[in-house]
Protein backbone atom coordinates (compact mmCIF):
# COMPACT_ATOMS: atom_id res chain seq x y z
CA UNK A 1 0.00 0.00 0.00
CA UNK A 2 2.70 2.64 0.72
CA UNK A 3 4.32 1.81 -2.63
CA UNK A 4 1.06 2.49 -4.43
CA UNK A 5 0.39 5.79 -2.66
CA UNK A 6 3.65 7.50 -3.70
CA UNK A 7 2.98 7.40 -7.46
CA UNK A 8 -0.58 8.58 -6.81
CA UNK A 9 0.60 11.52 -4.69
CA UNK A 10 3.21 12.48 -7.28
CA UNK A 11 0.63 12.51 -10.02
CA UNK A 12 -1.59 14.71 -7.96
CA UNK A 13 1.16 17.27 -7.36
CA UNK A 14 2.02 17.38 -11.07
CA UNK A 15 -1.64 17.96 -11.92
CA UNK A 16 -1.87 20.85 -9.47
CA UNK A 17 1.24 22.47 -10.87
CA UNK A 18 -0.16 22.38 -14.40
CA UNK A 19 -3.49 23.75 -13.19
CA UNK A 20 -1.92 26.70 -11.42
CA UNK A 21 0.33 27.44 -14.32
CA UNK A 22 -2.59 27.42 -16.71
CA UNK A 23 -4.51 29.79 -14.47
CA UNK A 24 -1.66 32.23 -14.30
CA UNK A 25 -1.29 32.07 -18.04
CA UNK A 26 -4.97 32.77 -18.43
CA UNK A 27 -4.70 35.79 -16.10
CA UNK A 28 -1.73 37.07 -17.97
CA UNK A 29 -3.58 36.80 -21.25
CA UNK A 30 -6.68 38.67 -19.94
CA UNK A 31 -4.71 41.38 -18.09
CA UNK A 32 -2.92 42.44 -21.20
CA UNK A 33 -0.92 45.74 -21.13
CA UNK A 34 -1.19 48.24 -18.17
CA UNK A 35 -4.62 50.00 -18.14
CA UNK A 36 -4.61 53.84 -18.65
CA UNK A 37 -5.90 55.96 -15.65
CA UNK A 38 -9.43 57.43 -16.00
CA UNK A 39 -9.42 61.30 -15.94
CA UNK A 40 -12.62 62.86 -14.45
CA UNK A 41 -14.21 65.72 -16.37
CA UNK A 42 -14.32 69.14 -14.59
CA UNK A 43 -17.45 69.63 -12.52
CA UNK A 44 -19.87 72.25 -13.86
CA UNK A 45 -20.55 75.00 -11.32
CA UNK A 46 -22.39 78.32 -11.48
CA UNK A 47 -19.93 81.19 -11.59
CA UNK A 48 -20.76 84.92 -11.44
CA UNK A 49 -18.60 87.96 -12.04
CA UNK A 50 -18.28 90.31 -9.11
CA UNK A 51 -19.32 93.91 -9.76
CA UNK A 52 -19.59 97.04 -7.66
CA UNK A 53 -22.77 99.04 -7.16
CA UNK A 54 -23.56 102.42 -5.61
CA UNK A 55 -24.97 101.97 -2.12
CA UNK A 56 -26.30 104.20 0.63
CA UNK A 57 -25.10 103.44 4.15
CA UNK A 58 -28.09 102.86 6.42
CA UNK A 59 -27.81 102.46 10.18
CA UNK A 60 -30.56 100.78 12.18
CA UNK A 61 -31.97 102.18 15.41
CA UNK A 62 -34.98 101.73 17.62
CA UNK A 63 -37.08 104.52 19.04
CA UNK A 64 -40.54 105.72 19.95
CA UNK A 65 -43.12 107.78 18.14
CA UNK A 66 -44.01 111.18 19.58
CA UNK A 67 -46.80 113.58 18.69
CA UNK A 68 -45.86 116.82 16.96
CA UNK A 69 -48.60 118.59 18.95
CA UNK A 70 -49.94 117.27 22.23
CA UNK A 71 -52.49 119.33 24.16
CA UNK A 72 -54.05 118.71 27.57
CA UNK A 73 -57.54 120.17 27.30
CA UNK A 74 -58.23 122.03 30.56
CA UNK A 75 -61.15 124.37 31.34
CA UNK A 76 -60.33 128.08 31.46
CA UNK A 77 -63.50 128.88 33.40
CA UNK A 78 -65.21 127.05 36.22
CA UNK A 79 -68.69 125.66 35.91
CA UNK A 80 -70.87 122.69 35.16
CA UNK A 81 -70.37 120.67 31.98
CA UNK A 82 -73.58 120.72 29.99
CA UNK A 83 -72.45 118.89 26.82
CA UNK A 84 -69.67 116.64 25.46
CA UNK A 85 -69.44 116.94 21.68
CA UNK A 86 -67.13 114.06 20.71
CA UNK A 87 -66.74 110.32 20.99
CA UNK A 88 -63.74 108.81 22.71
CA UNK A 89 -60.82 108.40 20.29
CA UNK A 90 -62.41 110.50 17.57
CA UNK A 91 -60.51 112.46 14.95
CA UNK A 92 -61.42 116.15 15.08
CA UNK A 93 -60.58 119.20 13.03
CA UNK A 94 -59.12 122.36 14.42
CA UNK A 95 -61.88 124.45 16.05
CA UNK A 96 -64.27 121.52 16.51
CA UNK A 97 -66.39 121.81 19.71
CA UNK A 98 -65.37 119.46 22.50
CA UNK A 99 -67.13 120.53 25.72
CA UNK A 100 -69.70 123.11 26.77
CA UNK A 101 -69.70 124.62 30.27
CA UNK A 102 -72.90 126.24 31.48
CA UNK A 103 -72.69 129.71 29.84
CA UNK A 104 -75.52 131.45 31.70
CA UNK A 105 -73.50 132.89 34.61
CA UNK A 106 -70.94 134.24 32.16
CA UNK A 107 -73.58 135.66 29.85
CA UNK A 108 -75.04 137.54 32.82
CA UNK A 109 -71.57 138.78 33.78
CA UNK A 110 -71.09 140.05 30.25
CA UNK A 111 -74.37 141.96 30.34
CA UNK A 112 -73.35 143.49 33.64
CA UNK A 113 -69.99 144.53 32.24
CA UNK A 114 -71.64 146.09 29.22
CA UNK A 115 -73.92 148.07 31.51
CA UNK A 116 -70.92 149.29 33.45
CA UNK A 117 -69.28 150.33 30.20
CA UNK A 118 -72.35 152.29 29.17
CA UNK A 119 -72.33 154.13 32.51
CA UNK A 120 -68.64 154.83 32.20
CA UNK A 121 -69.03 156.17 28.69
CA UNK A 122 -71.88 158.44 29.81
CA UNK A 123 -69.80 159.75 32.69
CA UNK A 124 -66.84 160.31 30.36
CA UNK A 125 -69.01 162.22 27.90
CA UNK A 126 -70.45 164.45 30.65
CA UNK A 127 -67.05 165.26 32.18
CA UNK A 128 -65.62 166.01 28.75
CA UNK A 129 -68.44 168.49 28.00
CA UNK A 130 -68.12 170.06 31.48
CA UNK A 131 -64.39 170.50 30.92
CA UNK A 132 -65.02 172.18 27.58
CA UNK A 133 -67.36 174.71 29.23
CA UNK A 134 -64.82 175.43 31.95
CA UNK A 135 -62.11 176.06 29.37
CA UNK A 136 -64.32 178.63 27.63
CA UNK A 137 -65.09 180.36 30.93
CA UNK A 138 -61.47 180.42 32.05
CA UNK A 139 -60.63 182.38 28.92
CA UNK A 140 -62.90 185.19 30.20
CA UNK A 141 -61.71 184.76 33.81
CA UNK A 142 -65.27 183.76 34.73
CA UNK A 143 -64.13 180.81 36.91
CA UNK A 144 -61.19 180.16 39.12
CA UNK A 145 -58.18 178.15 37.90
CA UNK A 146 -58.85 175.59 40.64
CA UNK A 147 -62.32 174.84 39.23
CA UNK A 148 -60.79 174.21 35.81
CA UNK A 149 -58.26 171.81 37.28
CA UNK A 150 -60.98 169.90 39.14
CA UNK A 151 -62.95 169.48 35.95
CA UNK A 152 -59.84 168.34 34.11
CA UNK A 153 -59.20 165.75 36.82
CA UNK A 154 -62.81 164.54 36.69
CA UNK A 155 -62.60 164.14 32.90
CA UNK A 156 -59.41 162.09 33.17
CA UNK A 157 -60.93 159.83 35.85
CA UNK A 158 -64.04 159.31 33.74
CA UNK A 159 -61.94 158.34 30.73
CA UNK A 160 -59.93 155.87 32.82
CA UNK A 161 -63.12 154.37 34.18
CA UNK A 162 -64.43 154.03 30.63
CA UNK A 163 -61.30 152.12 29.59
CA UNK A 164 -61.59 149.87 32.66
CA UNK A 165 -65.22 149.18 31.87
CA UNK A 166 -64.32 148.30 28.29
CA UNK A 167 -61.64 145.88 29.58
CA UNK A 168 -64.20 144.32 31.91
CA UNK A 169 -66.52 143.76 28.96
CA UNK A 170 -63.71 142.11 27.00
CA UNK A 171 -62.84 139.88 29.97
CA UNK A 172 -66.47 138.87 30.41
CA UNK A 173 -66.74 138.15 26.69
CA UNK A 174 -63.65 135.89 26.82
CA UNK A 175 -65.04 134.05 29.83
CA UNK A 176 -68.24 133.44 27.93
CA UNK A 177 -66.27 132.16 24.92
CA UNK A 178 -64.30 129.82 27.18
CA UNK A 179 -67.49 128.05 28.16
CA UNK A 180 -67.34 126.54 24.69
CA UNK A 181 -64.15 124.45 24.58
CA UNK A 182 -62.86 123.74 21.06
CA UNK A 183 -59.94 121.78 19.59
CA UNK A 184 -56.83 124.00 19.33
CA UNK A 185 -55.28 121.69 16.69
CA UNK A 186 -56.49 118.94 14.43
CA UNK A 187 -55.88 115.45 15.74
CA UNK A 188 -57.12 112.46 17.68
CA UNK A 189 -58.79 112.76 21.07
CA UNK A 190 -58.47 110.58 24.11
CA UNK A 191 -61.47 109.70 26.27
CA UNK A 192 -63.53 112.31 28.10
CA UNK A 193 -62.37 112.47 31.69
CA UNK A 194 -65.40 114.55 32.76
CA UNK A 195 -68.93 114.03 31.55
CA UNK A 196 -72.16 116.02 31.61
CA UNK A 197 -73.13 117.28 35.06
CA UNK A 198 -69.64 117.40 36.52
CA UNK A 199 -68.38 120.68 37.93
CA UNK A 200 -64.91 121.58 36.72
CA UNK A 201 -62.47 124.18 37.98
CA UNK A 202 -60.31 126.50 35.91
CA UNK A 203 -56.55 126.78 36.06
CA UNK A 204 -53.34 125.04 35.02
CA UNK A 205 -53.53 122.79 38.08
CA UNK A 206 -56.94 121.40 37.19
CA UNK A 207 -57.36 117.89 35.83
CA UNK A 208 -57.45 117.67 32.03
CA UNK A 209 -60.84 117.06 30.49
CA UNK A 210 -59.15 115.06 27.69
CA UNK A 211 -55.96 115.04 25.64
CA UNK A 212 -55.50 115.81 21.96
CA UNK A 213 -52.58 114.76 19.75
CA UNK A 214 -51.95 115.75 16.16
CA UNK A 215 -51.84 112.92 13.61
CA UNK A 216 -51.07 114.52 10.25
CA UNK A 217 -47.34 114.34 11.03
CA UNK A 218 -45.47 112.53 13.76
CA UNK A 219 -42.00 112.45 15.29
CA UNK A 220 -39.79 109.41 15.77
CA UNK A 221 -37.24 109.98 18.53
CA UNK A 222 -34.13 107.79 18.77
CA UNK A 223 -30.58 107.88 20.14
CA UNK A 224 -27.63 107.94 17.72
CA UNK A 225 -24.15 106.85 18.71
CA UNK A 226 -21.30 109.32 18.43
CA UNK A 227 -19.58 107.76 15.40
CA UNK A 228 -22.79 107.61 13.39
CA UNK A 229 -23.65 111.17 14.39
CA UNK A 230 -20.28 112.45 13.18
CA UNK A 231 -20.46 110.45 9.94
CA UNK A 232 -24.10 110.81 8.95
CA UNK A 233 -25.51 113.96 10.55
CA UNK A 234 -22.72 116.29 11.61
CA UNK A 235 -20.53 115.31 8.67
CA UNK A 236 -23.03 115.63 5.82
CA UNK A 237 -21.76 117.56 2.84
CA UNK A 238 -23.24 120.92 2.00
CA UNK A 239 -26.03 120.55 4.53
CA UNK A 240 -27.59 117.74 2.47
CA UNK A 241 -30.77 116.24 3.87
CA UNK A 242 -30.34 113.02 5.83
CA UNK A 243 -32.85 110.37 4.66
CA UNK A 244 -34.72 108.39 7.29
CA UNK A 245 -36.91 105.30 6.91
CA UNK A 246 -39.42 103.96 9.43
CA UNK A 247 -41.12 100.64 10.04
CA UNK A 248 -43.45 99.46 12.79
CA UNK A 249 -42.96 96.33 14.86
CA UNK A 250 -45.33 94.28 12.67
CA UNK A 251 -43.84 95.42 9.35
CA UNK A 252 -41.10 93.56 7.49
CA UNK A 253 -39.56 96.53 5.73
CA UNK A 254 -39.31 100.29 6.21
CA UNK A 255 -42.21 101.60 4.11
CA UNK A 256 -42.26 105.22 5.36
CA UNK A 257 -39.81 107.92 4.38
CA UNK A 258 -39.02 111.00 6.40
CA UNK A 259 -36.27 113.42 7.30
CA UNK A 260 -34.32 114.52 10.34
CA UNK A 261 -36.27 117.27 12.09
CA UNK A 262 -34.00 118.17 14.97
CA UNK A 263 -30.86 117.09 16.82
CA UNK A 264 -30.27 117.68 20.51
CA UNK A 265 -27.74 120.33 21.51
CA UNK A 266 -25.49 118.02 23.55
CA UNK A 267 -24.10 114.50 23.61
CA UNK A 268 -25.12 112.36 26.57
CA UNK A 269 -21.74 111.46 28.08
CA UNK A 270 -23.14 108.59 30.13
CA UNK A 271 -24.44 106.69 27.09
CA UNK A 272 -22.33 108.23 24.32
CA UNK A 273 -25.44 109.02 22.28
CA UNK A 274 -27.30 112.07 21.11
CA UNK A 275 -31.06 112.42 20.76
CA UNK A 276 -32.34 112.78 17.19
CA UNK A 277 -35.91 113.40 16.10
CA UNK A 278 -37.17 112.60 12.62
CA UNK A 279 -40.53 113.63 11.20
CA UNK A 280 -42.85 111.54 9.04
CA UNK A 281 -46.14 112.13 7.27
CA UNK A 282 -49.04 110.20 8.78
CA UNK A 283 -51.95 110.66 6.37
CA UNK A 284 -53.81 107.50 7.44
CA UNK A 285 -53.33 108.11 11.15
CA UNK A 286 -51.88 104.64 11.80
CA UNK A 287 -48.80 106.04 13.54
CA UNK A 288 -49.67 106.69 17.16
CA UNK A 289 -47.52 108.34 19.83
CA UNK A 290 -45.76 105.80 22.00
CA UNK A 291 -45.50 103.06 19.37
CA UNK A 292 -42.18 101.25 19.00
CA UNK A 293 -40.43 102.30 15.79
CA UNK A 294 -37.68 100.68 13.76
CA UNK A 295 -35.65 103.45 12.16
CA UNK A 296 -33.02 103.52 9.44
CA UNK A 297 -30.81 106.56 9.20
CA UNK A 298 -29.03 106.93 5.87
CA UNK A 299 -25.99 108.74 4.60
CA UNK A 300 -26.49 111.77 2.41
CA UNK A 301 -24.09 110.49 -0.29
CA UNK A 302 -23.73 107.09 -1.99
CA UNK A 303 -20.52 105.04 -2.30
CA UNK A 304 -19.45 102.13 -4.49
CA UNK A 305 -19.31 98.70 -2.86
CA UNK A 306 -19.00 95.05 -3.89
CA UNK A 307 -22.14 92.94 -3.42
CA UNK A 308 -22.26 89.16 -3.82
CA UNK A 309 -24.85 86.41 -3.59
CA UNK A 310 -25.42 84.97 -0.11
CA UNK A 311 -25.11 81.46 -1.60
CA UNK A 312 -21.50 82.16 -2.56
CA UNK A 313 -20.41 82.65 1.06
CA UNK A 314 -18.97 79.73 2.99
CA UNK A 315 -18.24 79.42 6.70
CA UNK A 316 -14.92 78.21 8.05
CA UNK A 317 -15.18 78.31 11.84
CA UNK A 318 -15.29 82.06 12.58
CA UNK A 319 -14.25 83.06 9.06
CA UNK A 320 -16.23 83.74 5.92
CA UNK A 321 -14.85 82.79 2.54
CA UNK A 322 -15.64 82.47 -1.15
CA UNK A 323 -14.14 80.35 -3.90
CA UNK A 324 -12.56 82.51 -6.58
CA UNK A 325 -12.21 81.07 -10.10
CA UNK A 326 -9.03 82.14 -11.88
CA UNK A 327 -8.31 82.42 -15.61
CA UNK A 328 -7.49 78.68 -15.81
CA UNK A 329 -10.81 77.79 -14.14
CA UNK A 330 -9.15 76.66 -10.92
CA UNK A 331 -10.77 77.55 -7.62
CA UNK A 332 -8.97 79.32 -4.80
CA UNK A 333 -9.93 79.95 -1.17
CA UNK A 334 -10.44 83.64 -0.41
CA UNK A 335 -11.32 85.00 3.04
CA UNK A 336 -13.68 88.00 2.94
CA UNK A 337 -14.96 90.60 5.38
CA UNK A 338 -18.70 90.98 5.07
CA UNK A 339 -20.92 93.99 5.54
CA UNK A 340 -24.66 94.13 5.88
CA UNK A 341 -27.26 92.23 3.88
CA UNK A 342 -29.19 93.77 1.04
CA UNK A 343 -31.94 91.39 0.01
CA UNK A 344 -30.26 88.21 -1.23
CA UNK A 345 -26.96 90.05 -1.66
CA UNK A 346 -24.30 90.81 0.91
CA UNK A 347 -21.83 93.68 0.96
CA UNK A 348 -18.16 92.65 0.90
CA UNK A 349 -16.04 95.22 2.70
CA UNK A 350 -12.70 93.57 1.84
CA UNK A 351 -11.30 90.46 0.14
CA UNK A 352 -12.88 90.80 -3.29
CA UNK A 353 -12.63 93.21 -6.17
CA UNK A 354 -14.93 93.97 -9.03
CA UNK A 355 -14.23 91.80 -12.08
CA UNK A 356 -13.30 88.64 -10.20
CA UNK A 357 -15.31 85.45 -10.64
CA UNK A 358 -16.68 83.42 -7.74
CA UNK A 359 -18.57 80.14 -7.34
CA UNK A 360 -22.27 80.68 -6.70
CA UNK A 361 -23.81 77.19 -6.73
CA UNK A 362 -22.01 73.94 -5.88
CA UNK A 363 -19.87 75.39 -3.11
CA UNK A 364 -20.27 72.22 -1.02
CA UNK A 365 -18.99 69.93 -3.76
CA UNK A 366 -16.14 72.17 -4.87
CA UNK A 367 -12.72 72.24 -3.23
CA UNK A 368 -9.96 74.87 -3.40
CA UNK A 369 -7.50 74.08 -6.20
CA UNK A 370 -10.05 72.09 -8.18
CA UNK A 371 -10.54 72.69 -11.89
CA UNK A 372 -14.18 73.42 -12.69
CA UNK A 373 -16.33 73.97 -15.71
CA UNK A 374 -17.81 77.46 -15.10
CA UNK A 375 -21.41 78.15 -16.05
CA UNK A 376 -21.83 81.97 -16.20
CA UNK A 377 -24.80 83.29 -14.20
CA UNK A 378 -25.88 86.61 -12.73
CA UNK A 379 -25.89 87.43 -9.04
CA UNK A 380 -29.33 87.00 -7.46
CA UNK A 381 -31.34 90.14 -8.08
CA UNK A 382 -28.61 91.61 -10.28
CA UNK A 383 -29.36 93.25 -13.59
CA UNK A 384 -27.26 94.40 -16.48
CA UNK A 385 -27.47 97.91 -15.03
CA UNK A 386 -27.42 97.59 -11.24
CA UNK A 387 -29.72 99.89 -9.32
CA UNK A 388 -28.46 101.69 -6.22
CA UNK A 389 -28.41 99.40 -3.21
CA UNK A 390 -28.22 100.06 0.47
CA UNK A 391 -25.88 99.04 3.23
CA UNK A 392 -27.52 98.44 6.57
CA UNK A 393 -25.72 98.27 9.88
CA UNK A 394 -27.51 97.64 13.16
CA UNK A 395 -26.37 100.21 15.71
CA UNK A 396 -29.08 100.06 18.32
CA UNK A 397 -31.36 97.21 19.24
Amino acid sequence: MPLLRKPYALATVIALVFAVGGGMATLAVHAGPEAAPVVAAPSPVDVATVSSQPIVDWHDYSGRLEAVDRVDIRPQVSGTITAVHFKDGALVAKGAPLFTIDPRPYAAALDQARAGLAAAEARAAYTAADLARAERLIADNAIARRVLEEKQNAAREAEANRLAARAAVESARLDLEHTRITAPVAGRLSRAEATVGNVVAAGAGSAPLTTLVSVARIYAAFDVDEQSFLALINGRHGGAAVPVRLGLANEDDYPRSGSVSSVDNRMDTSSGTIRVRAIFDNPDGTLLPGLYARIRLGSSTARDAVLIDERAIGTDQDKRFVLVVDAENRTAYREVTLGAAQGSLRVVESGLQAGERIVINGLQRTRPGQTVSPVPVLMSGATSQPAPAVLVRADNS
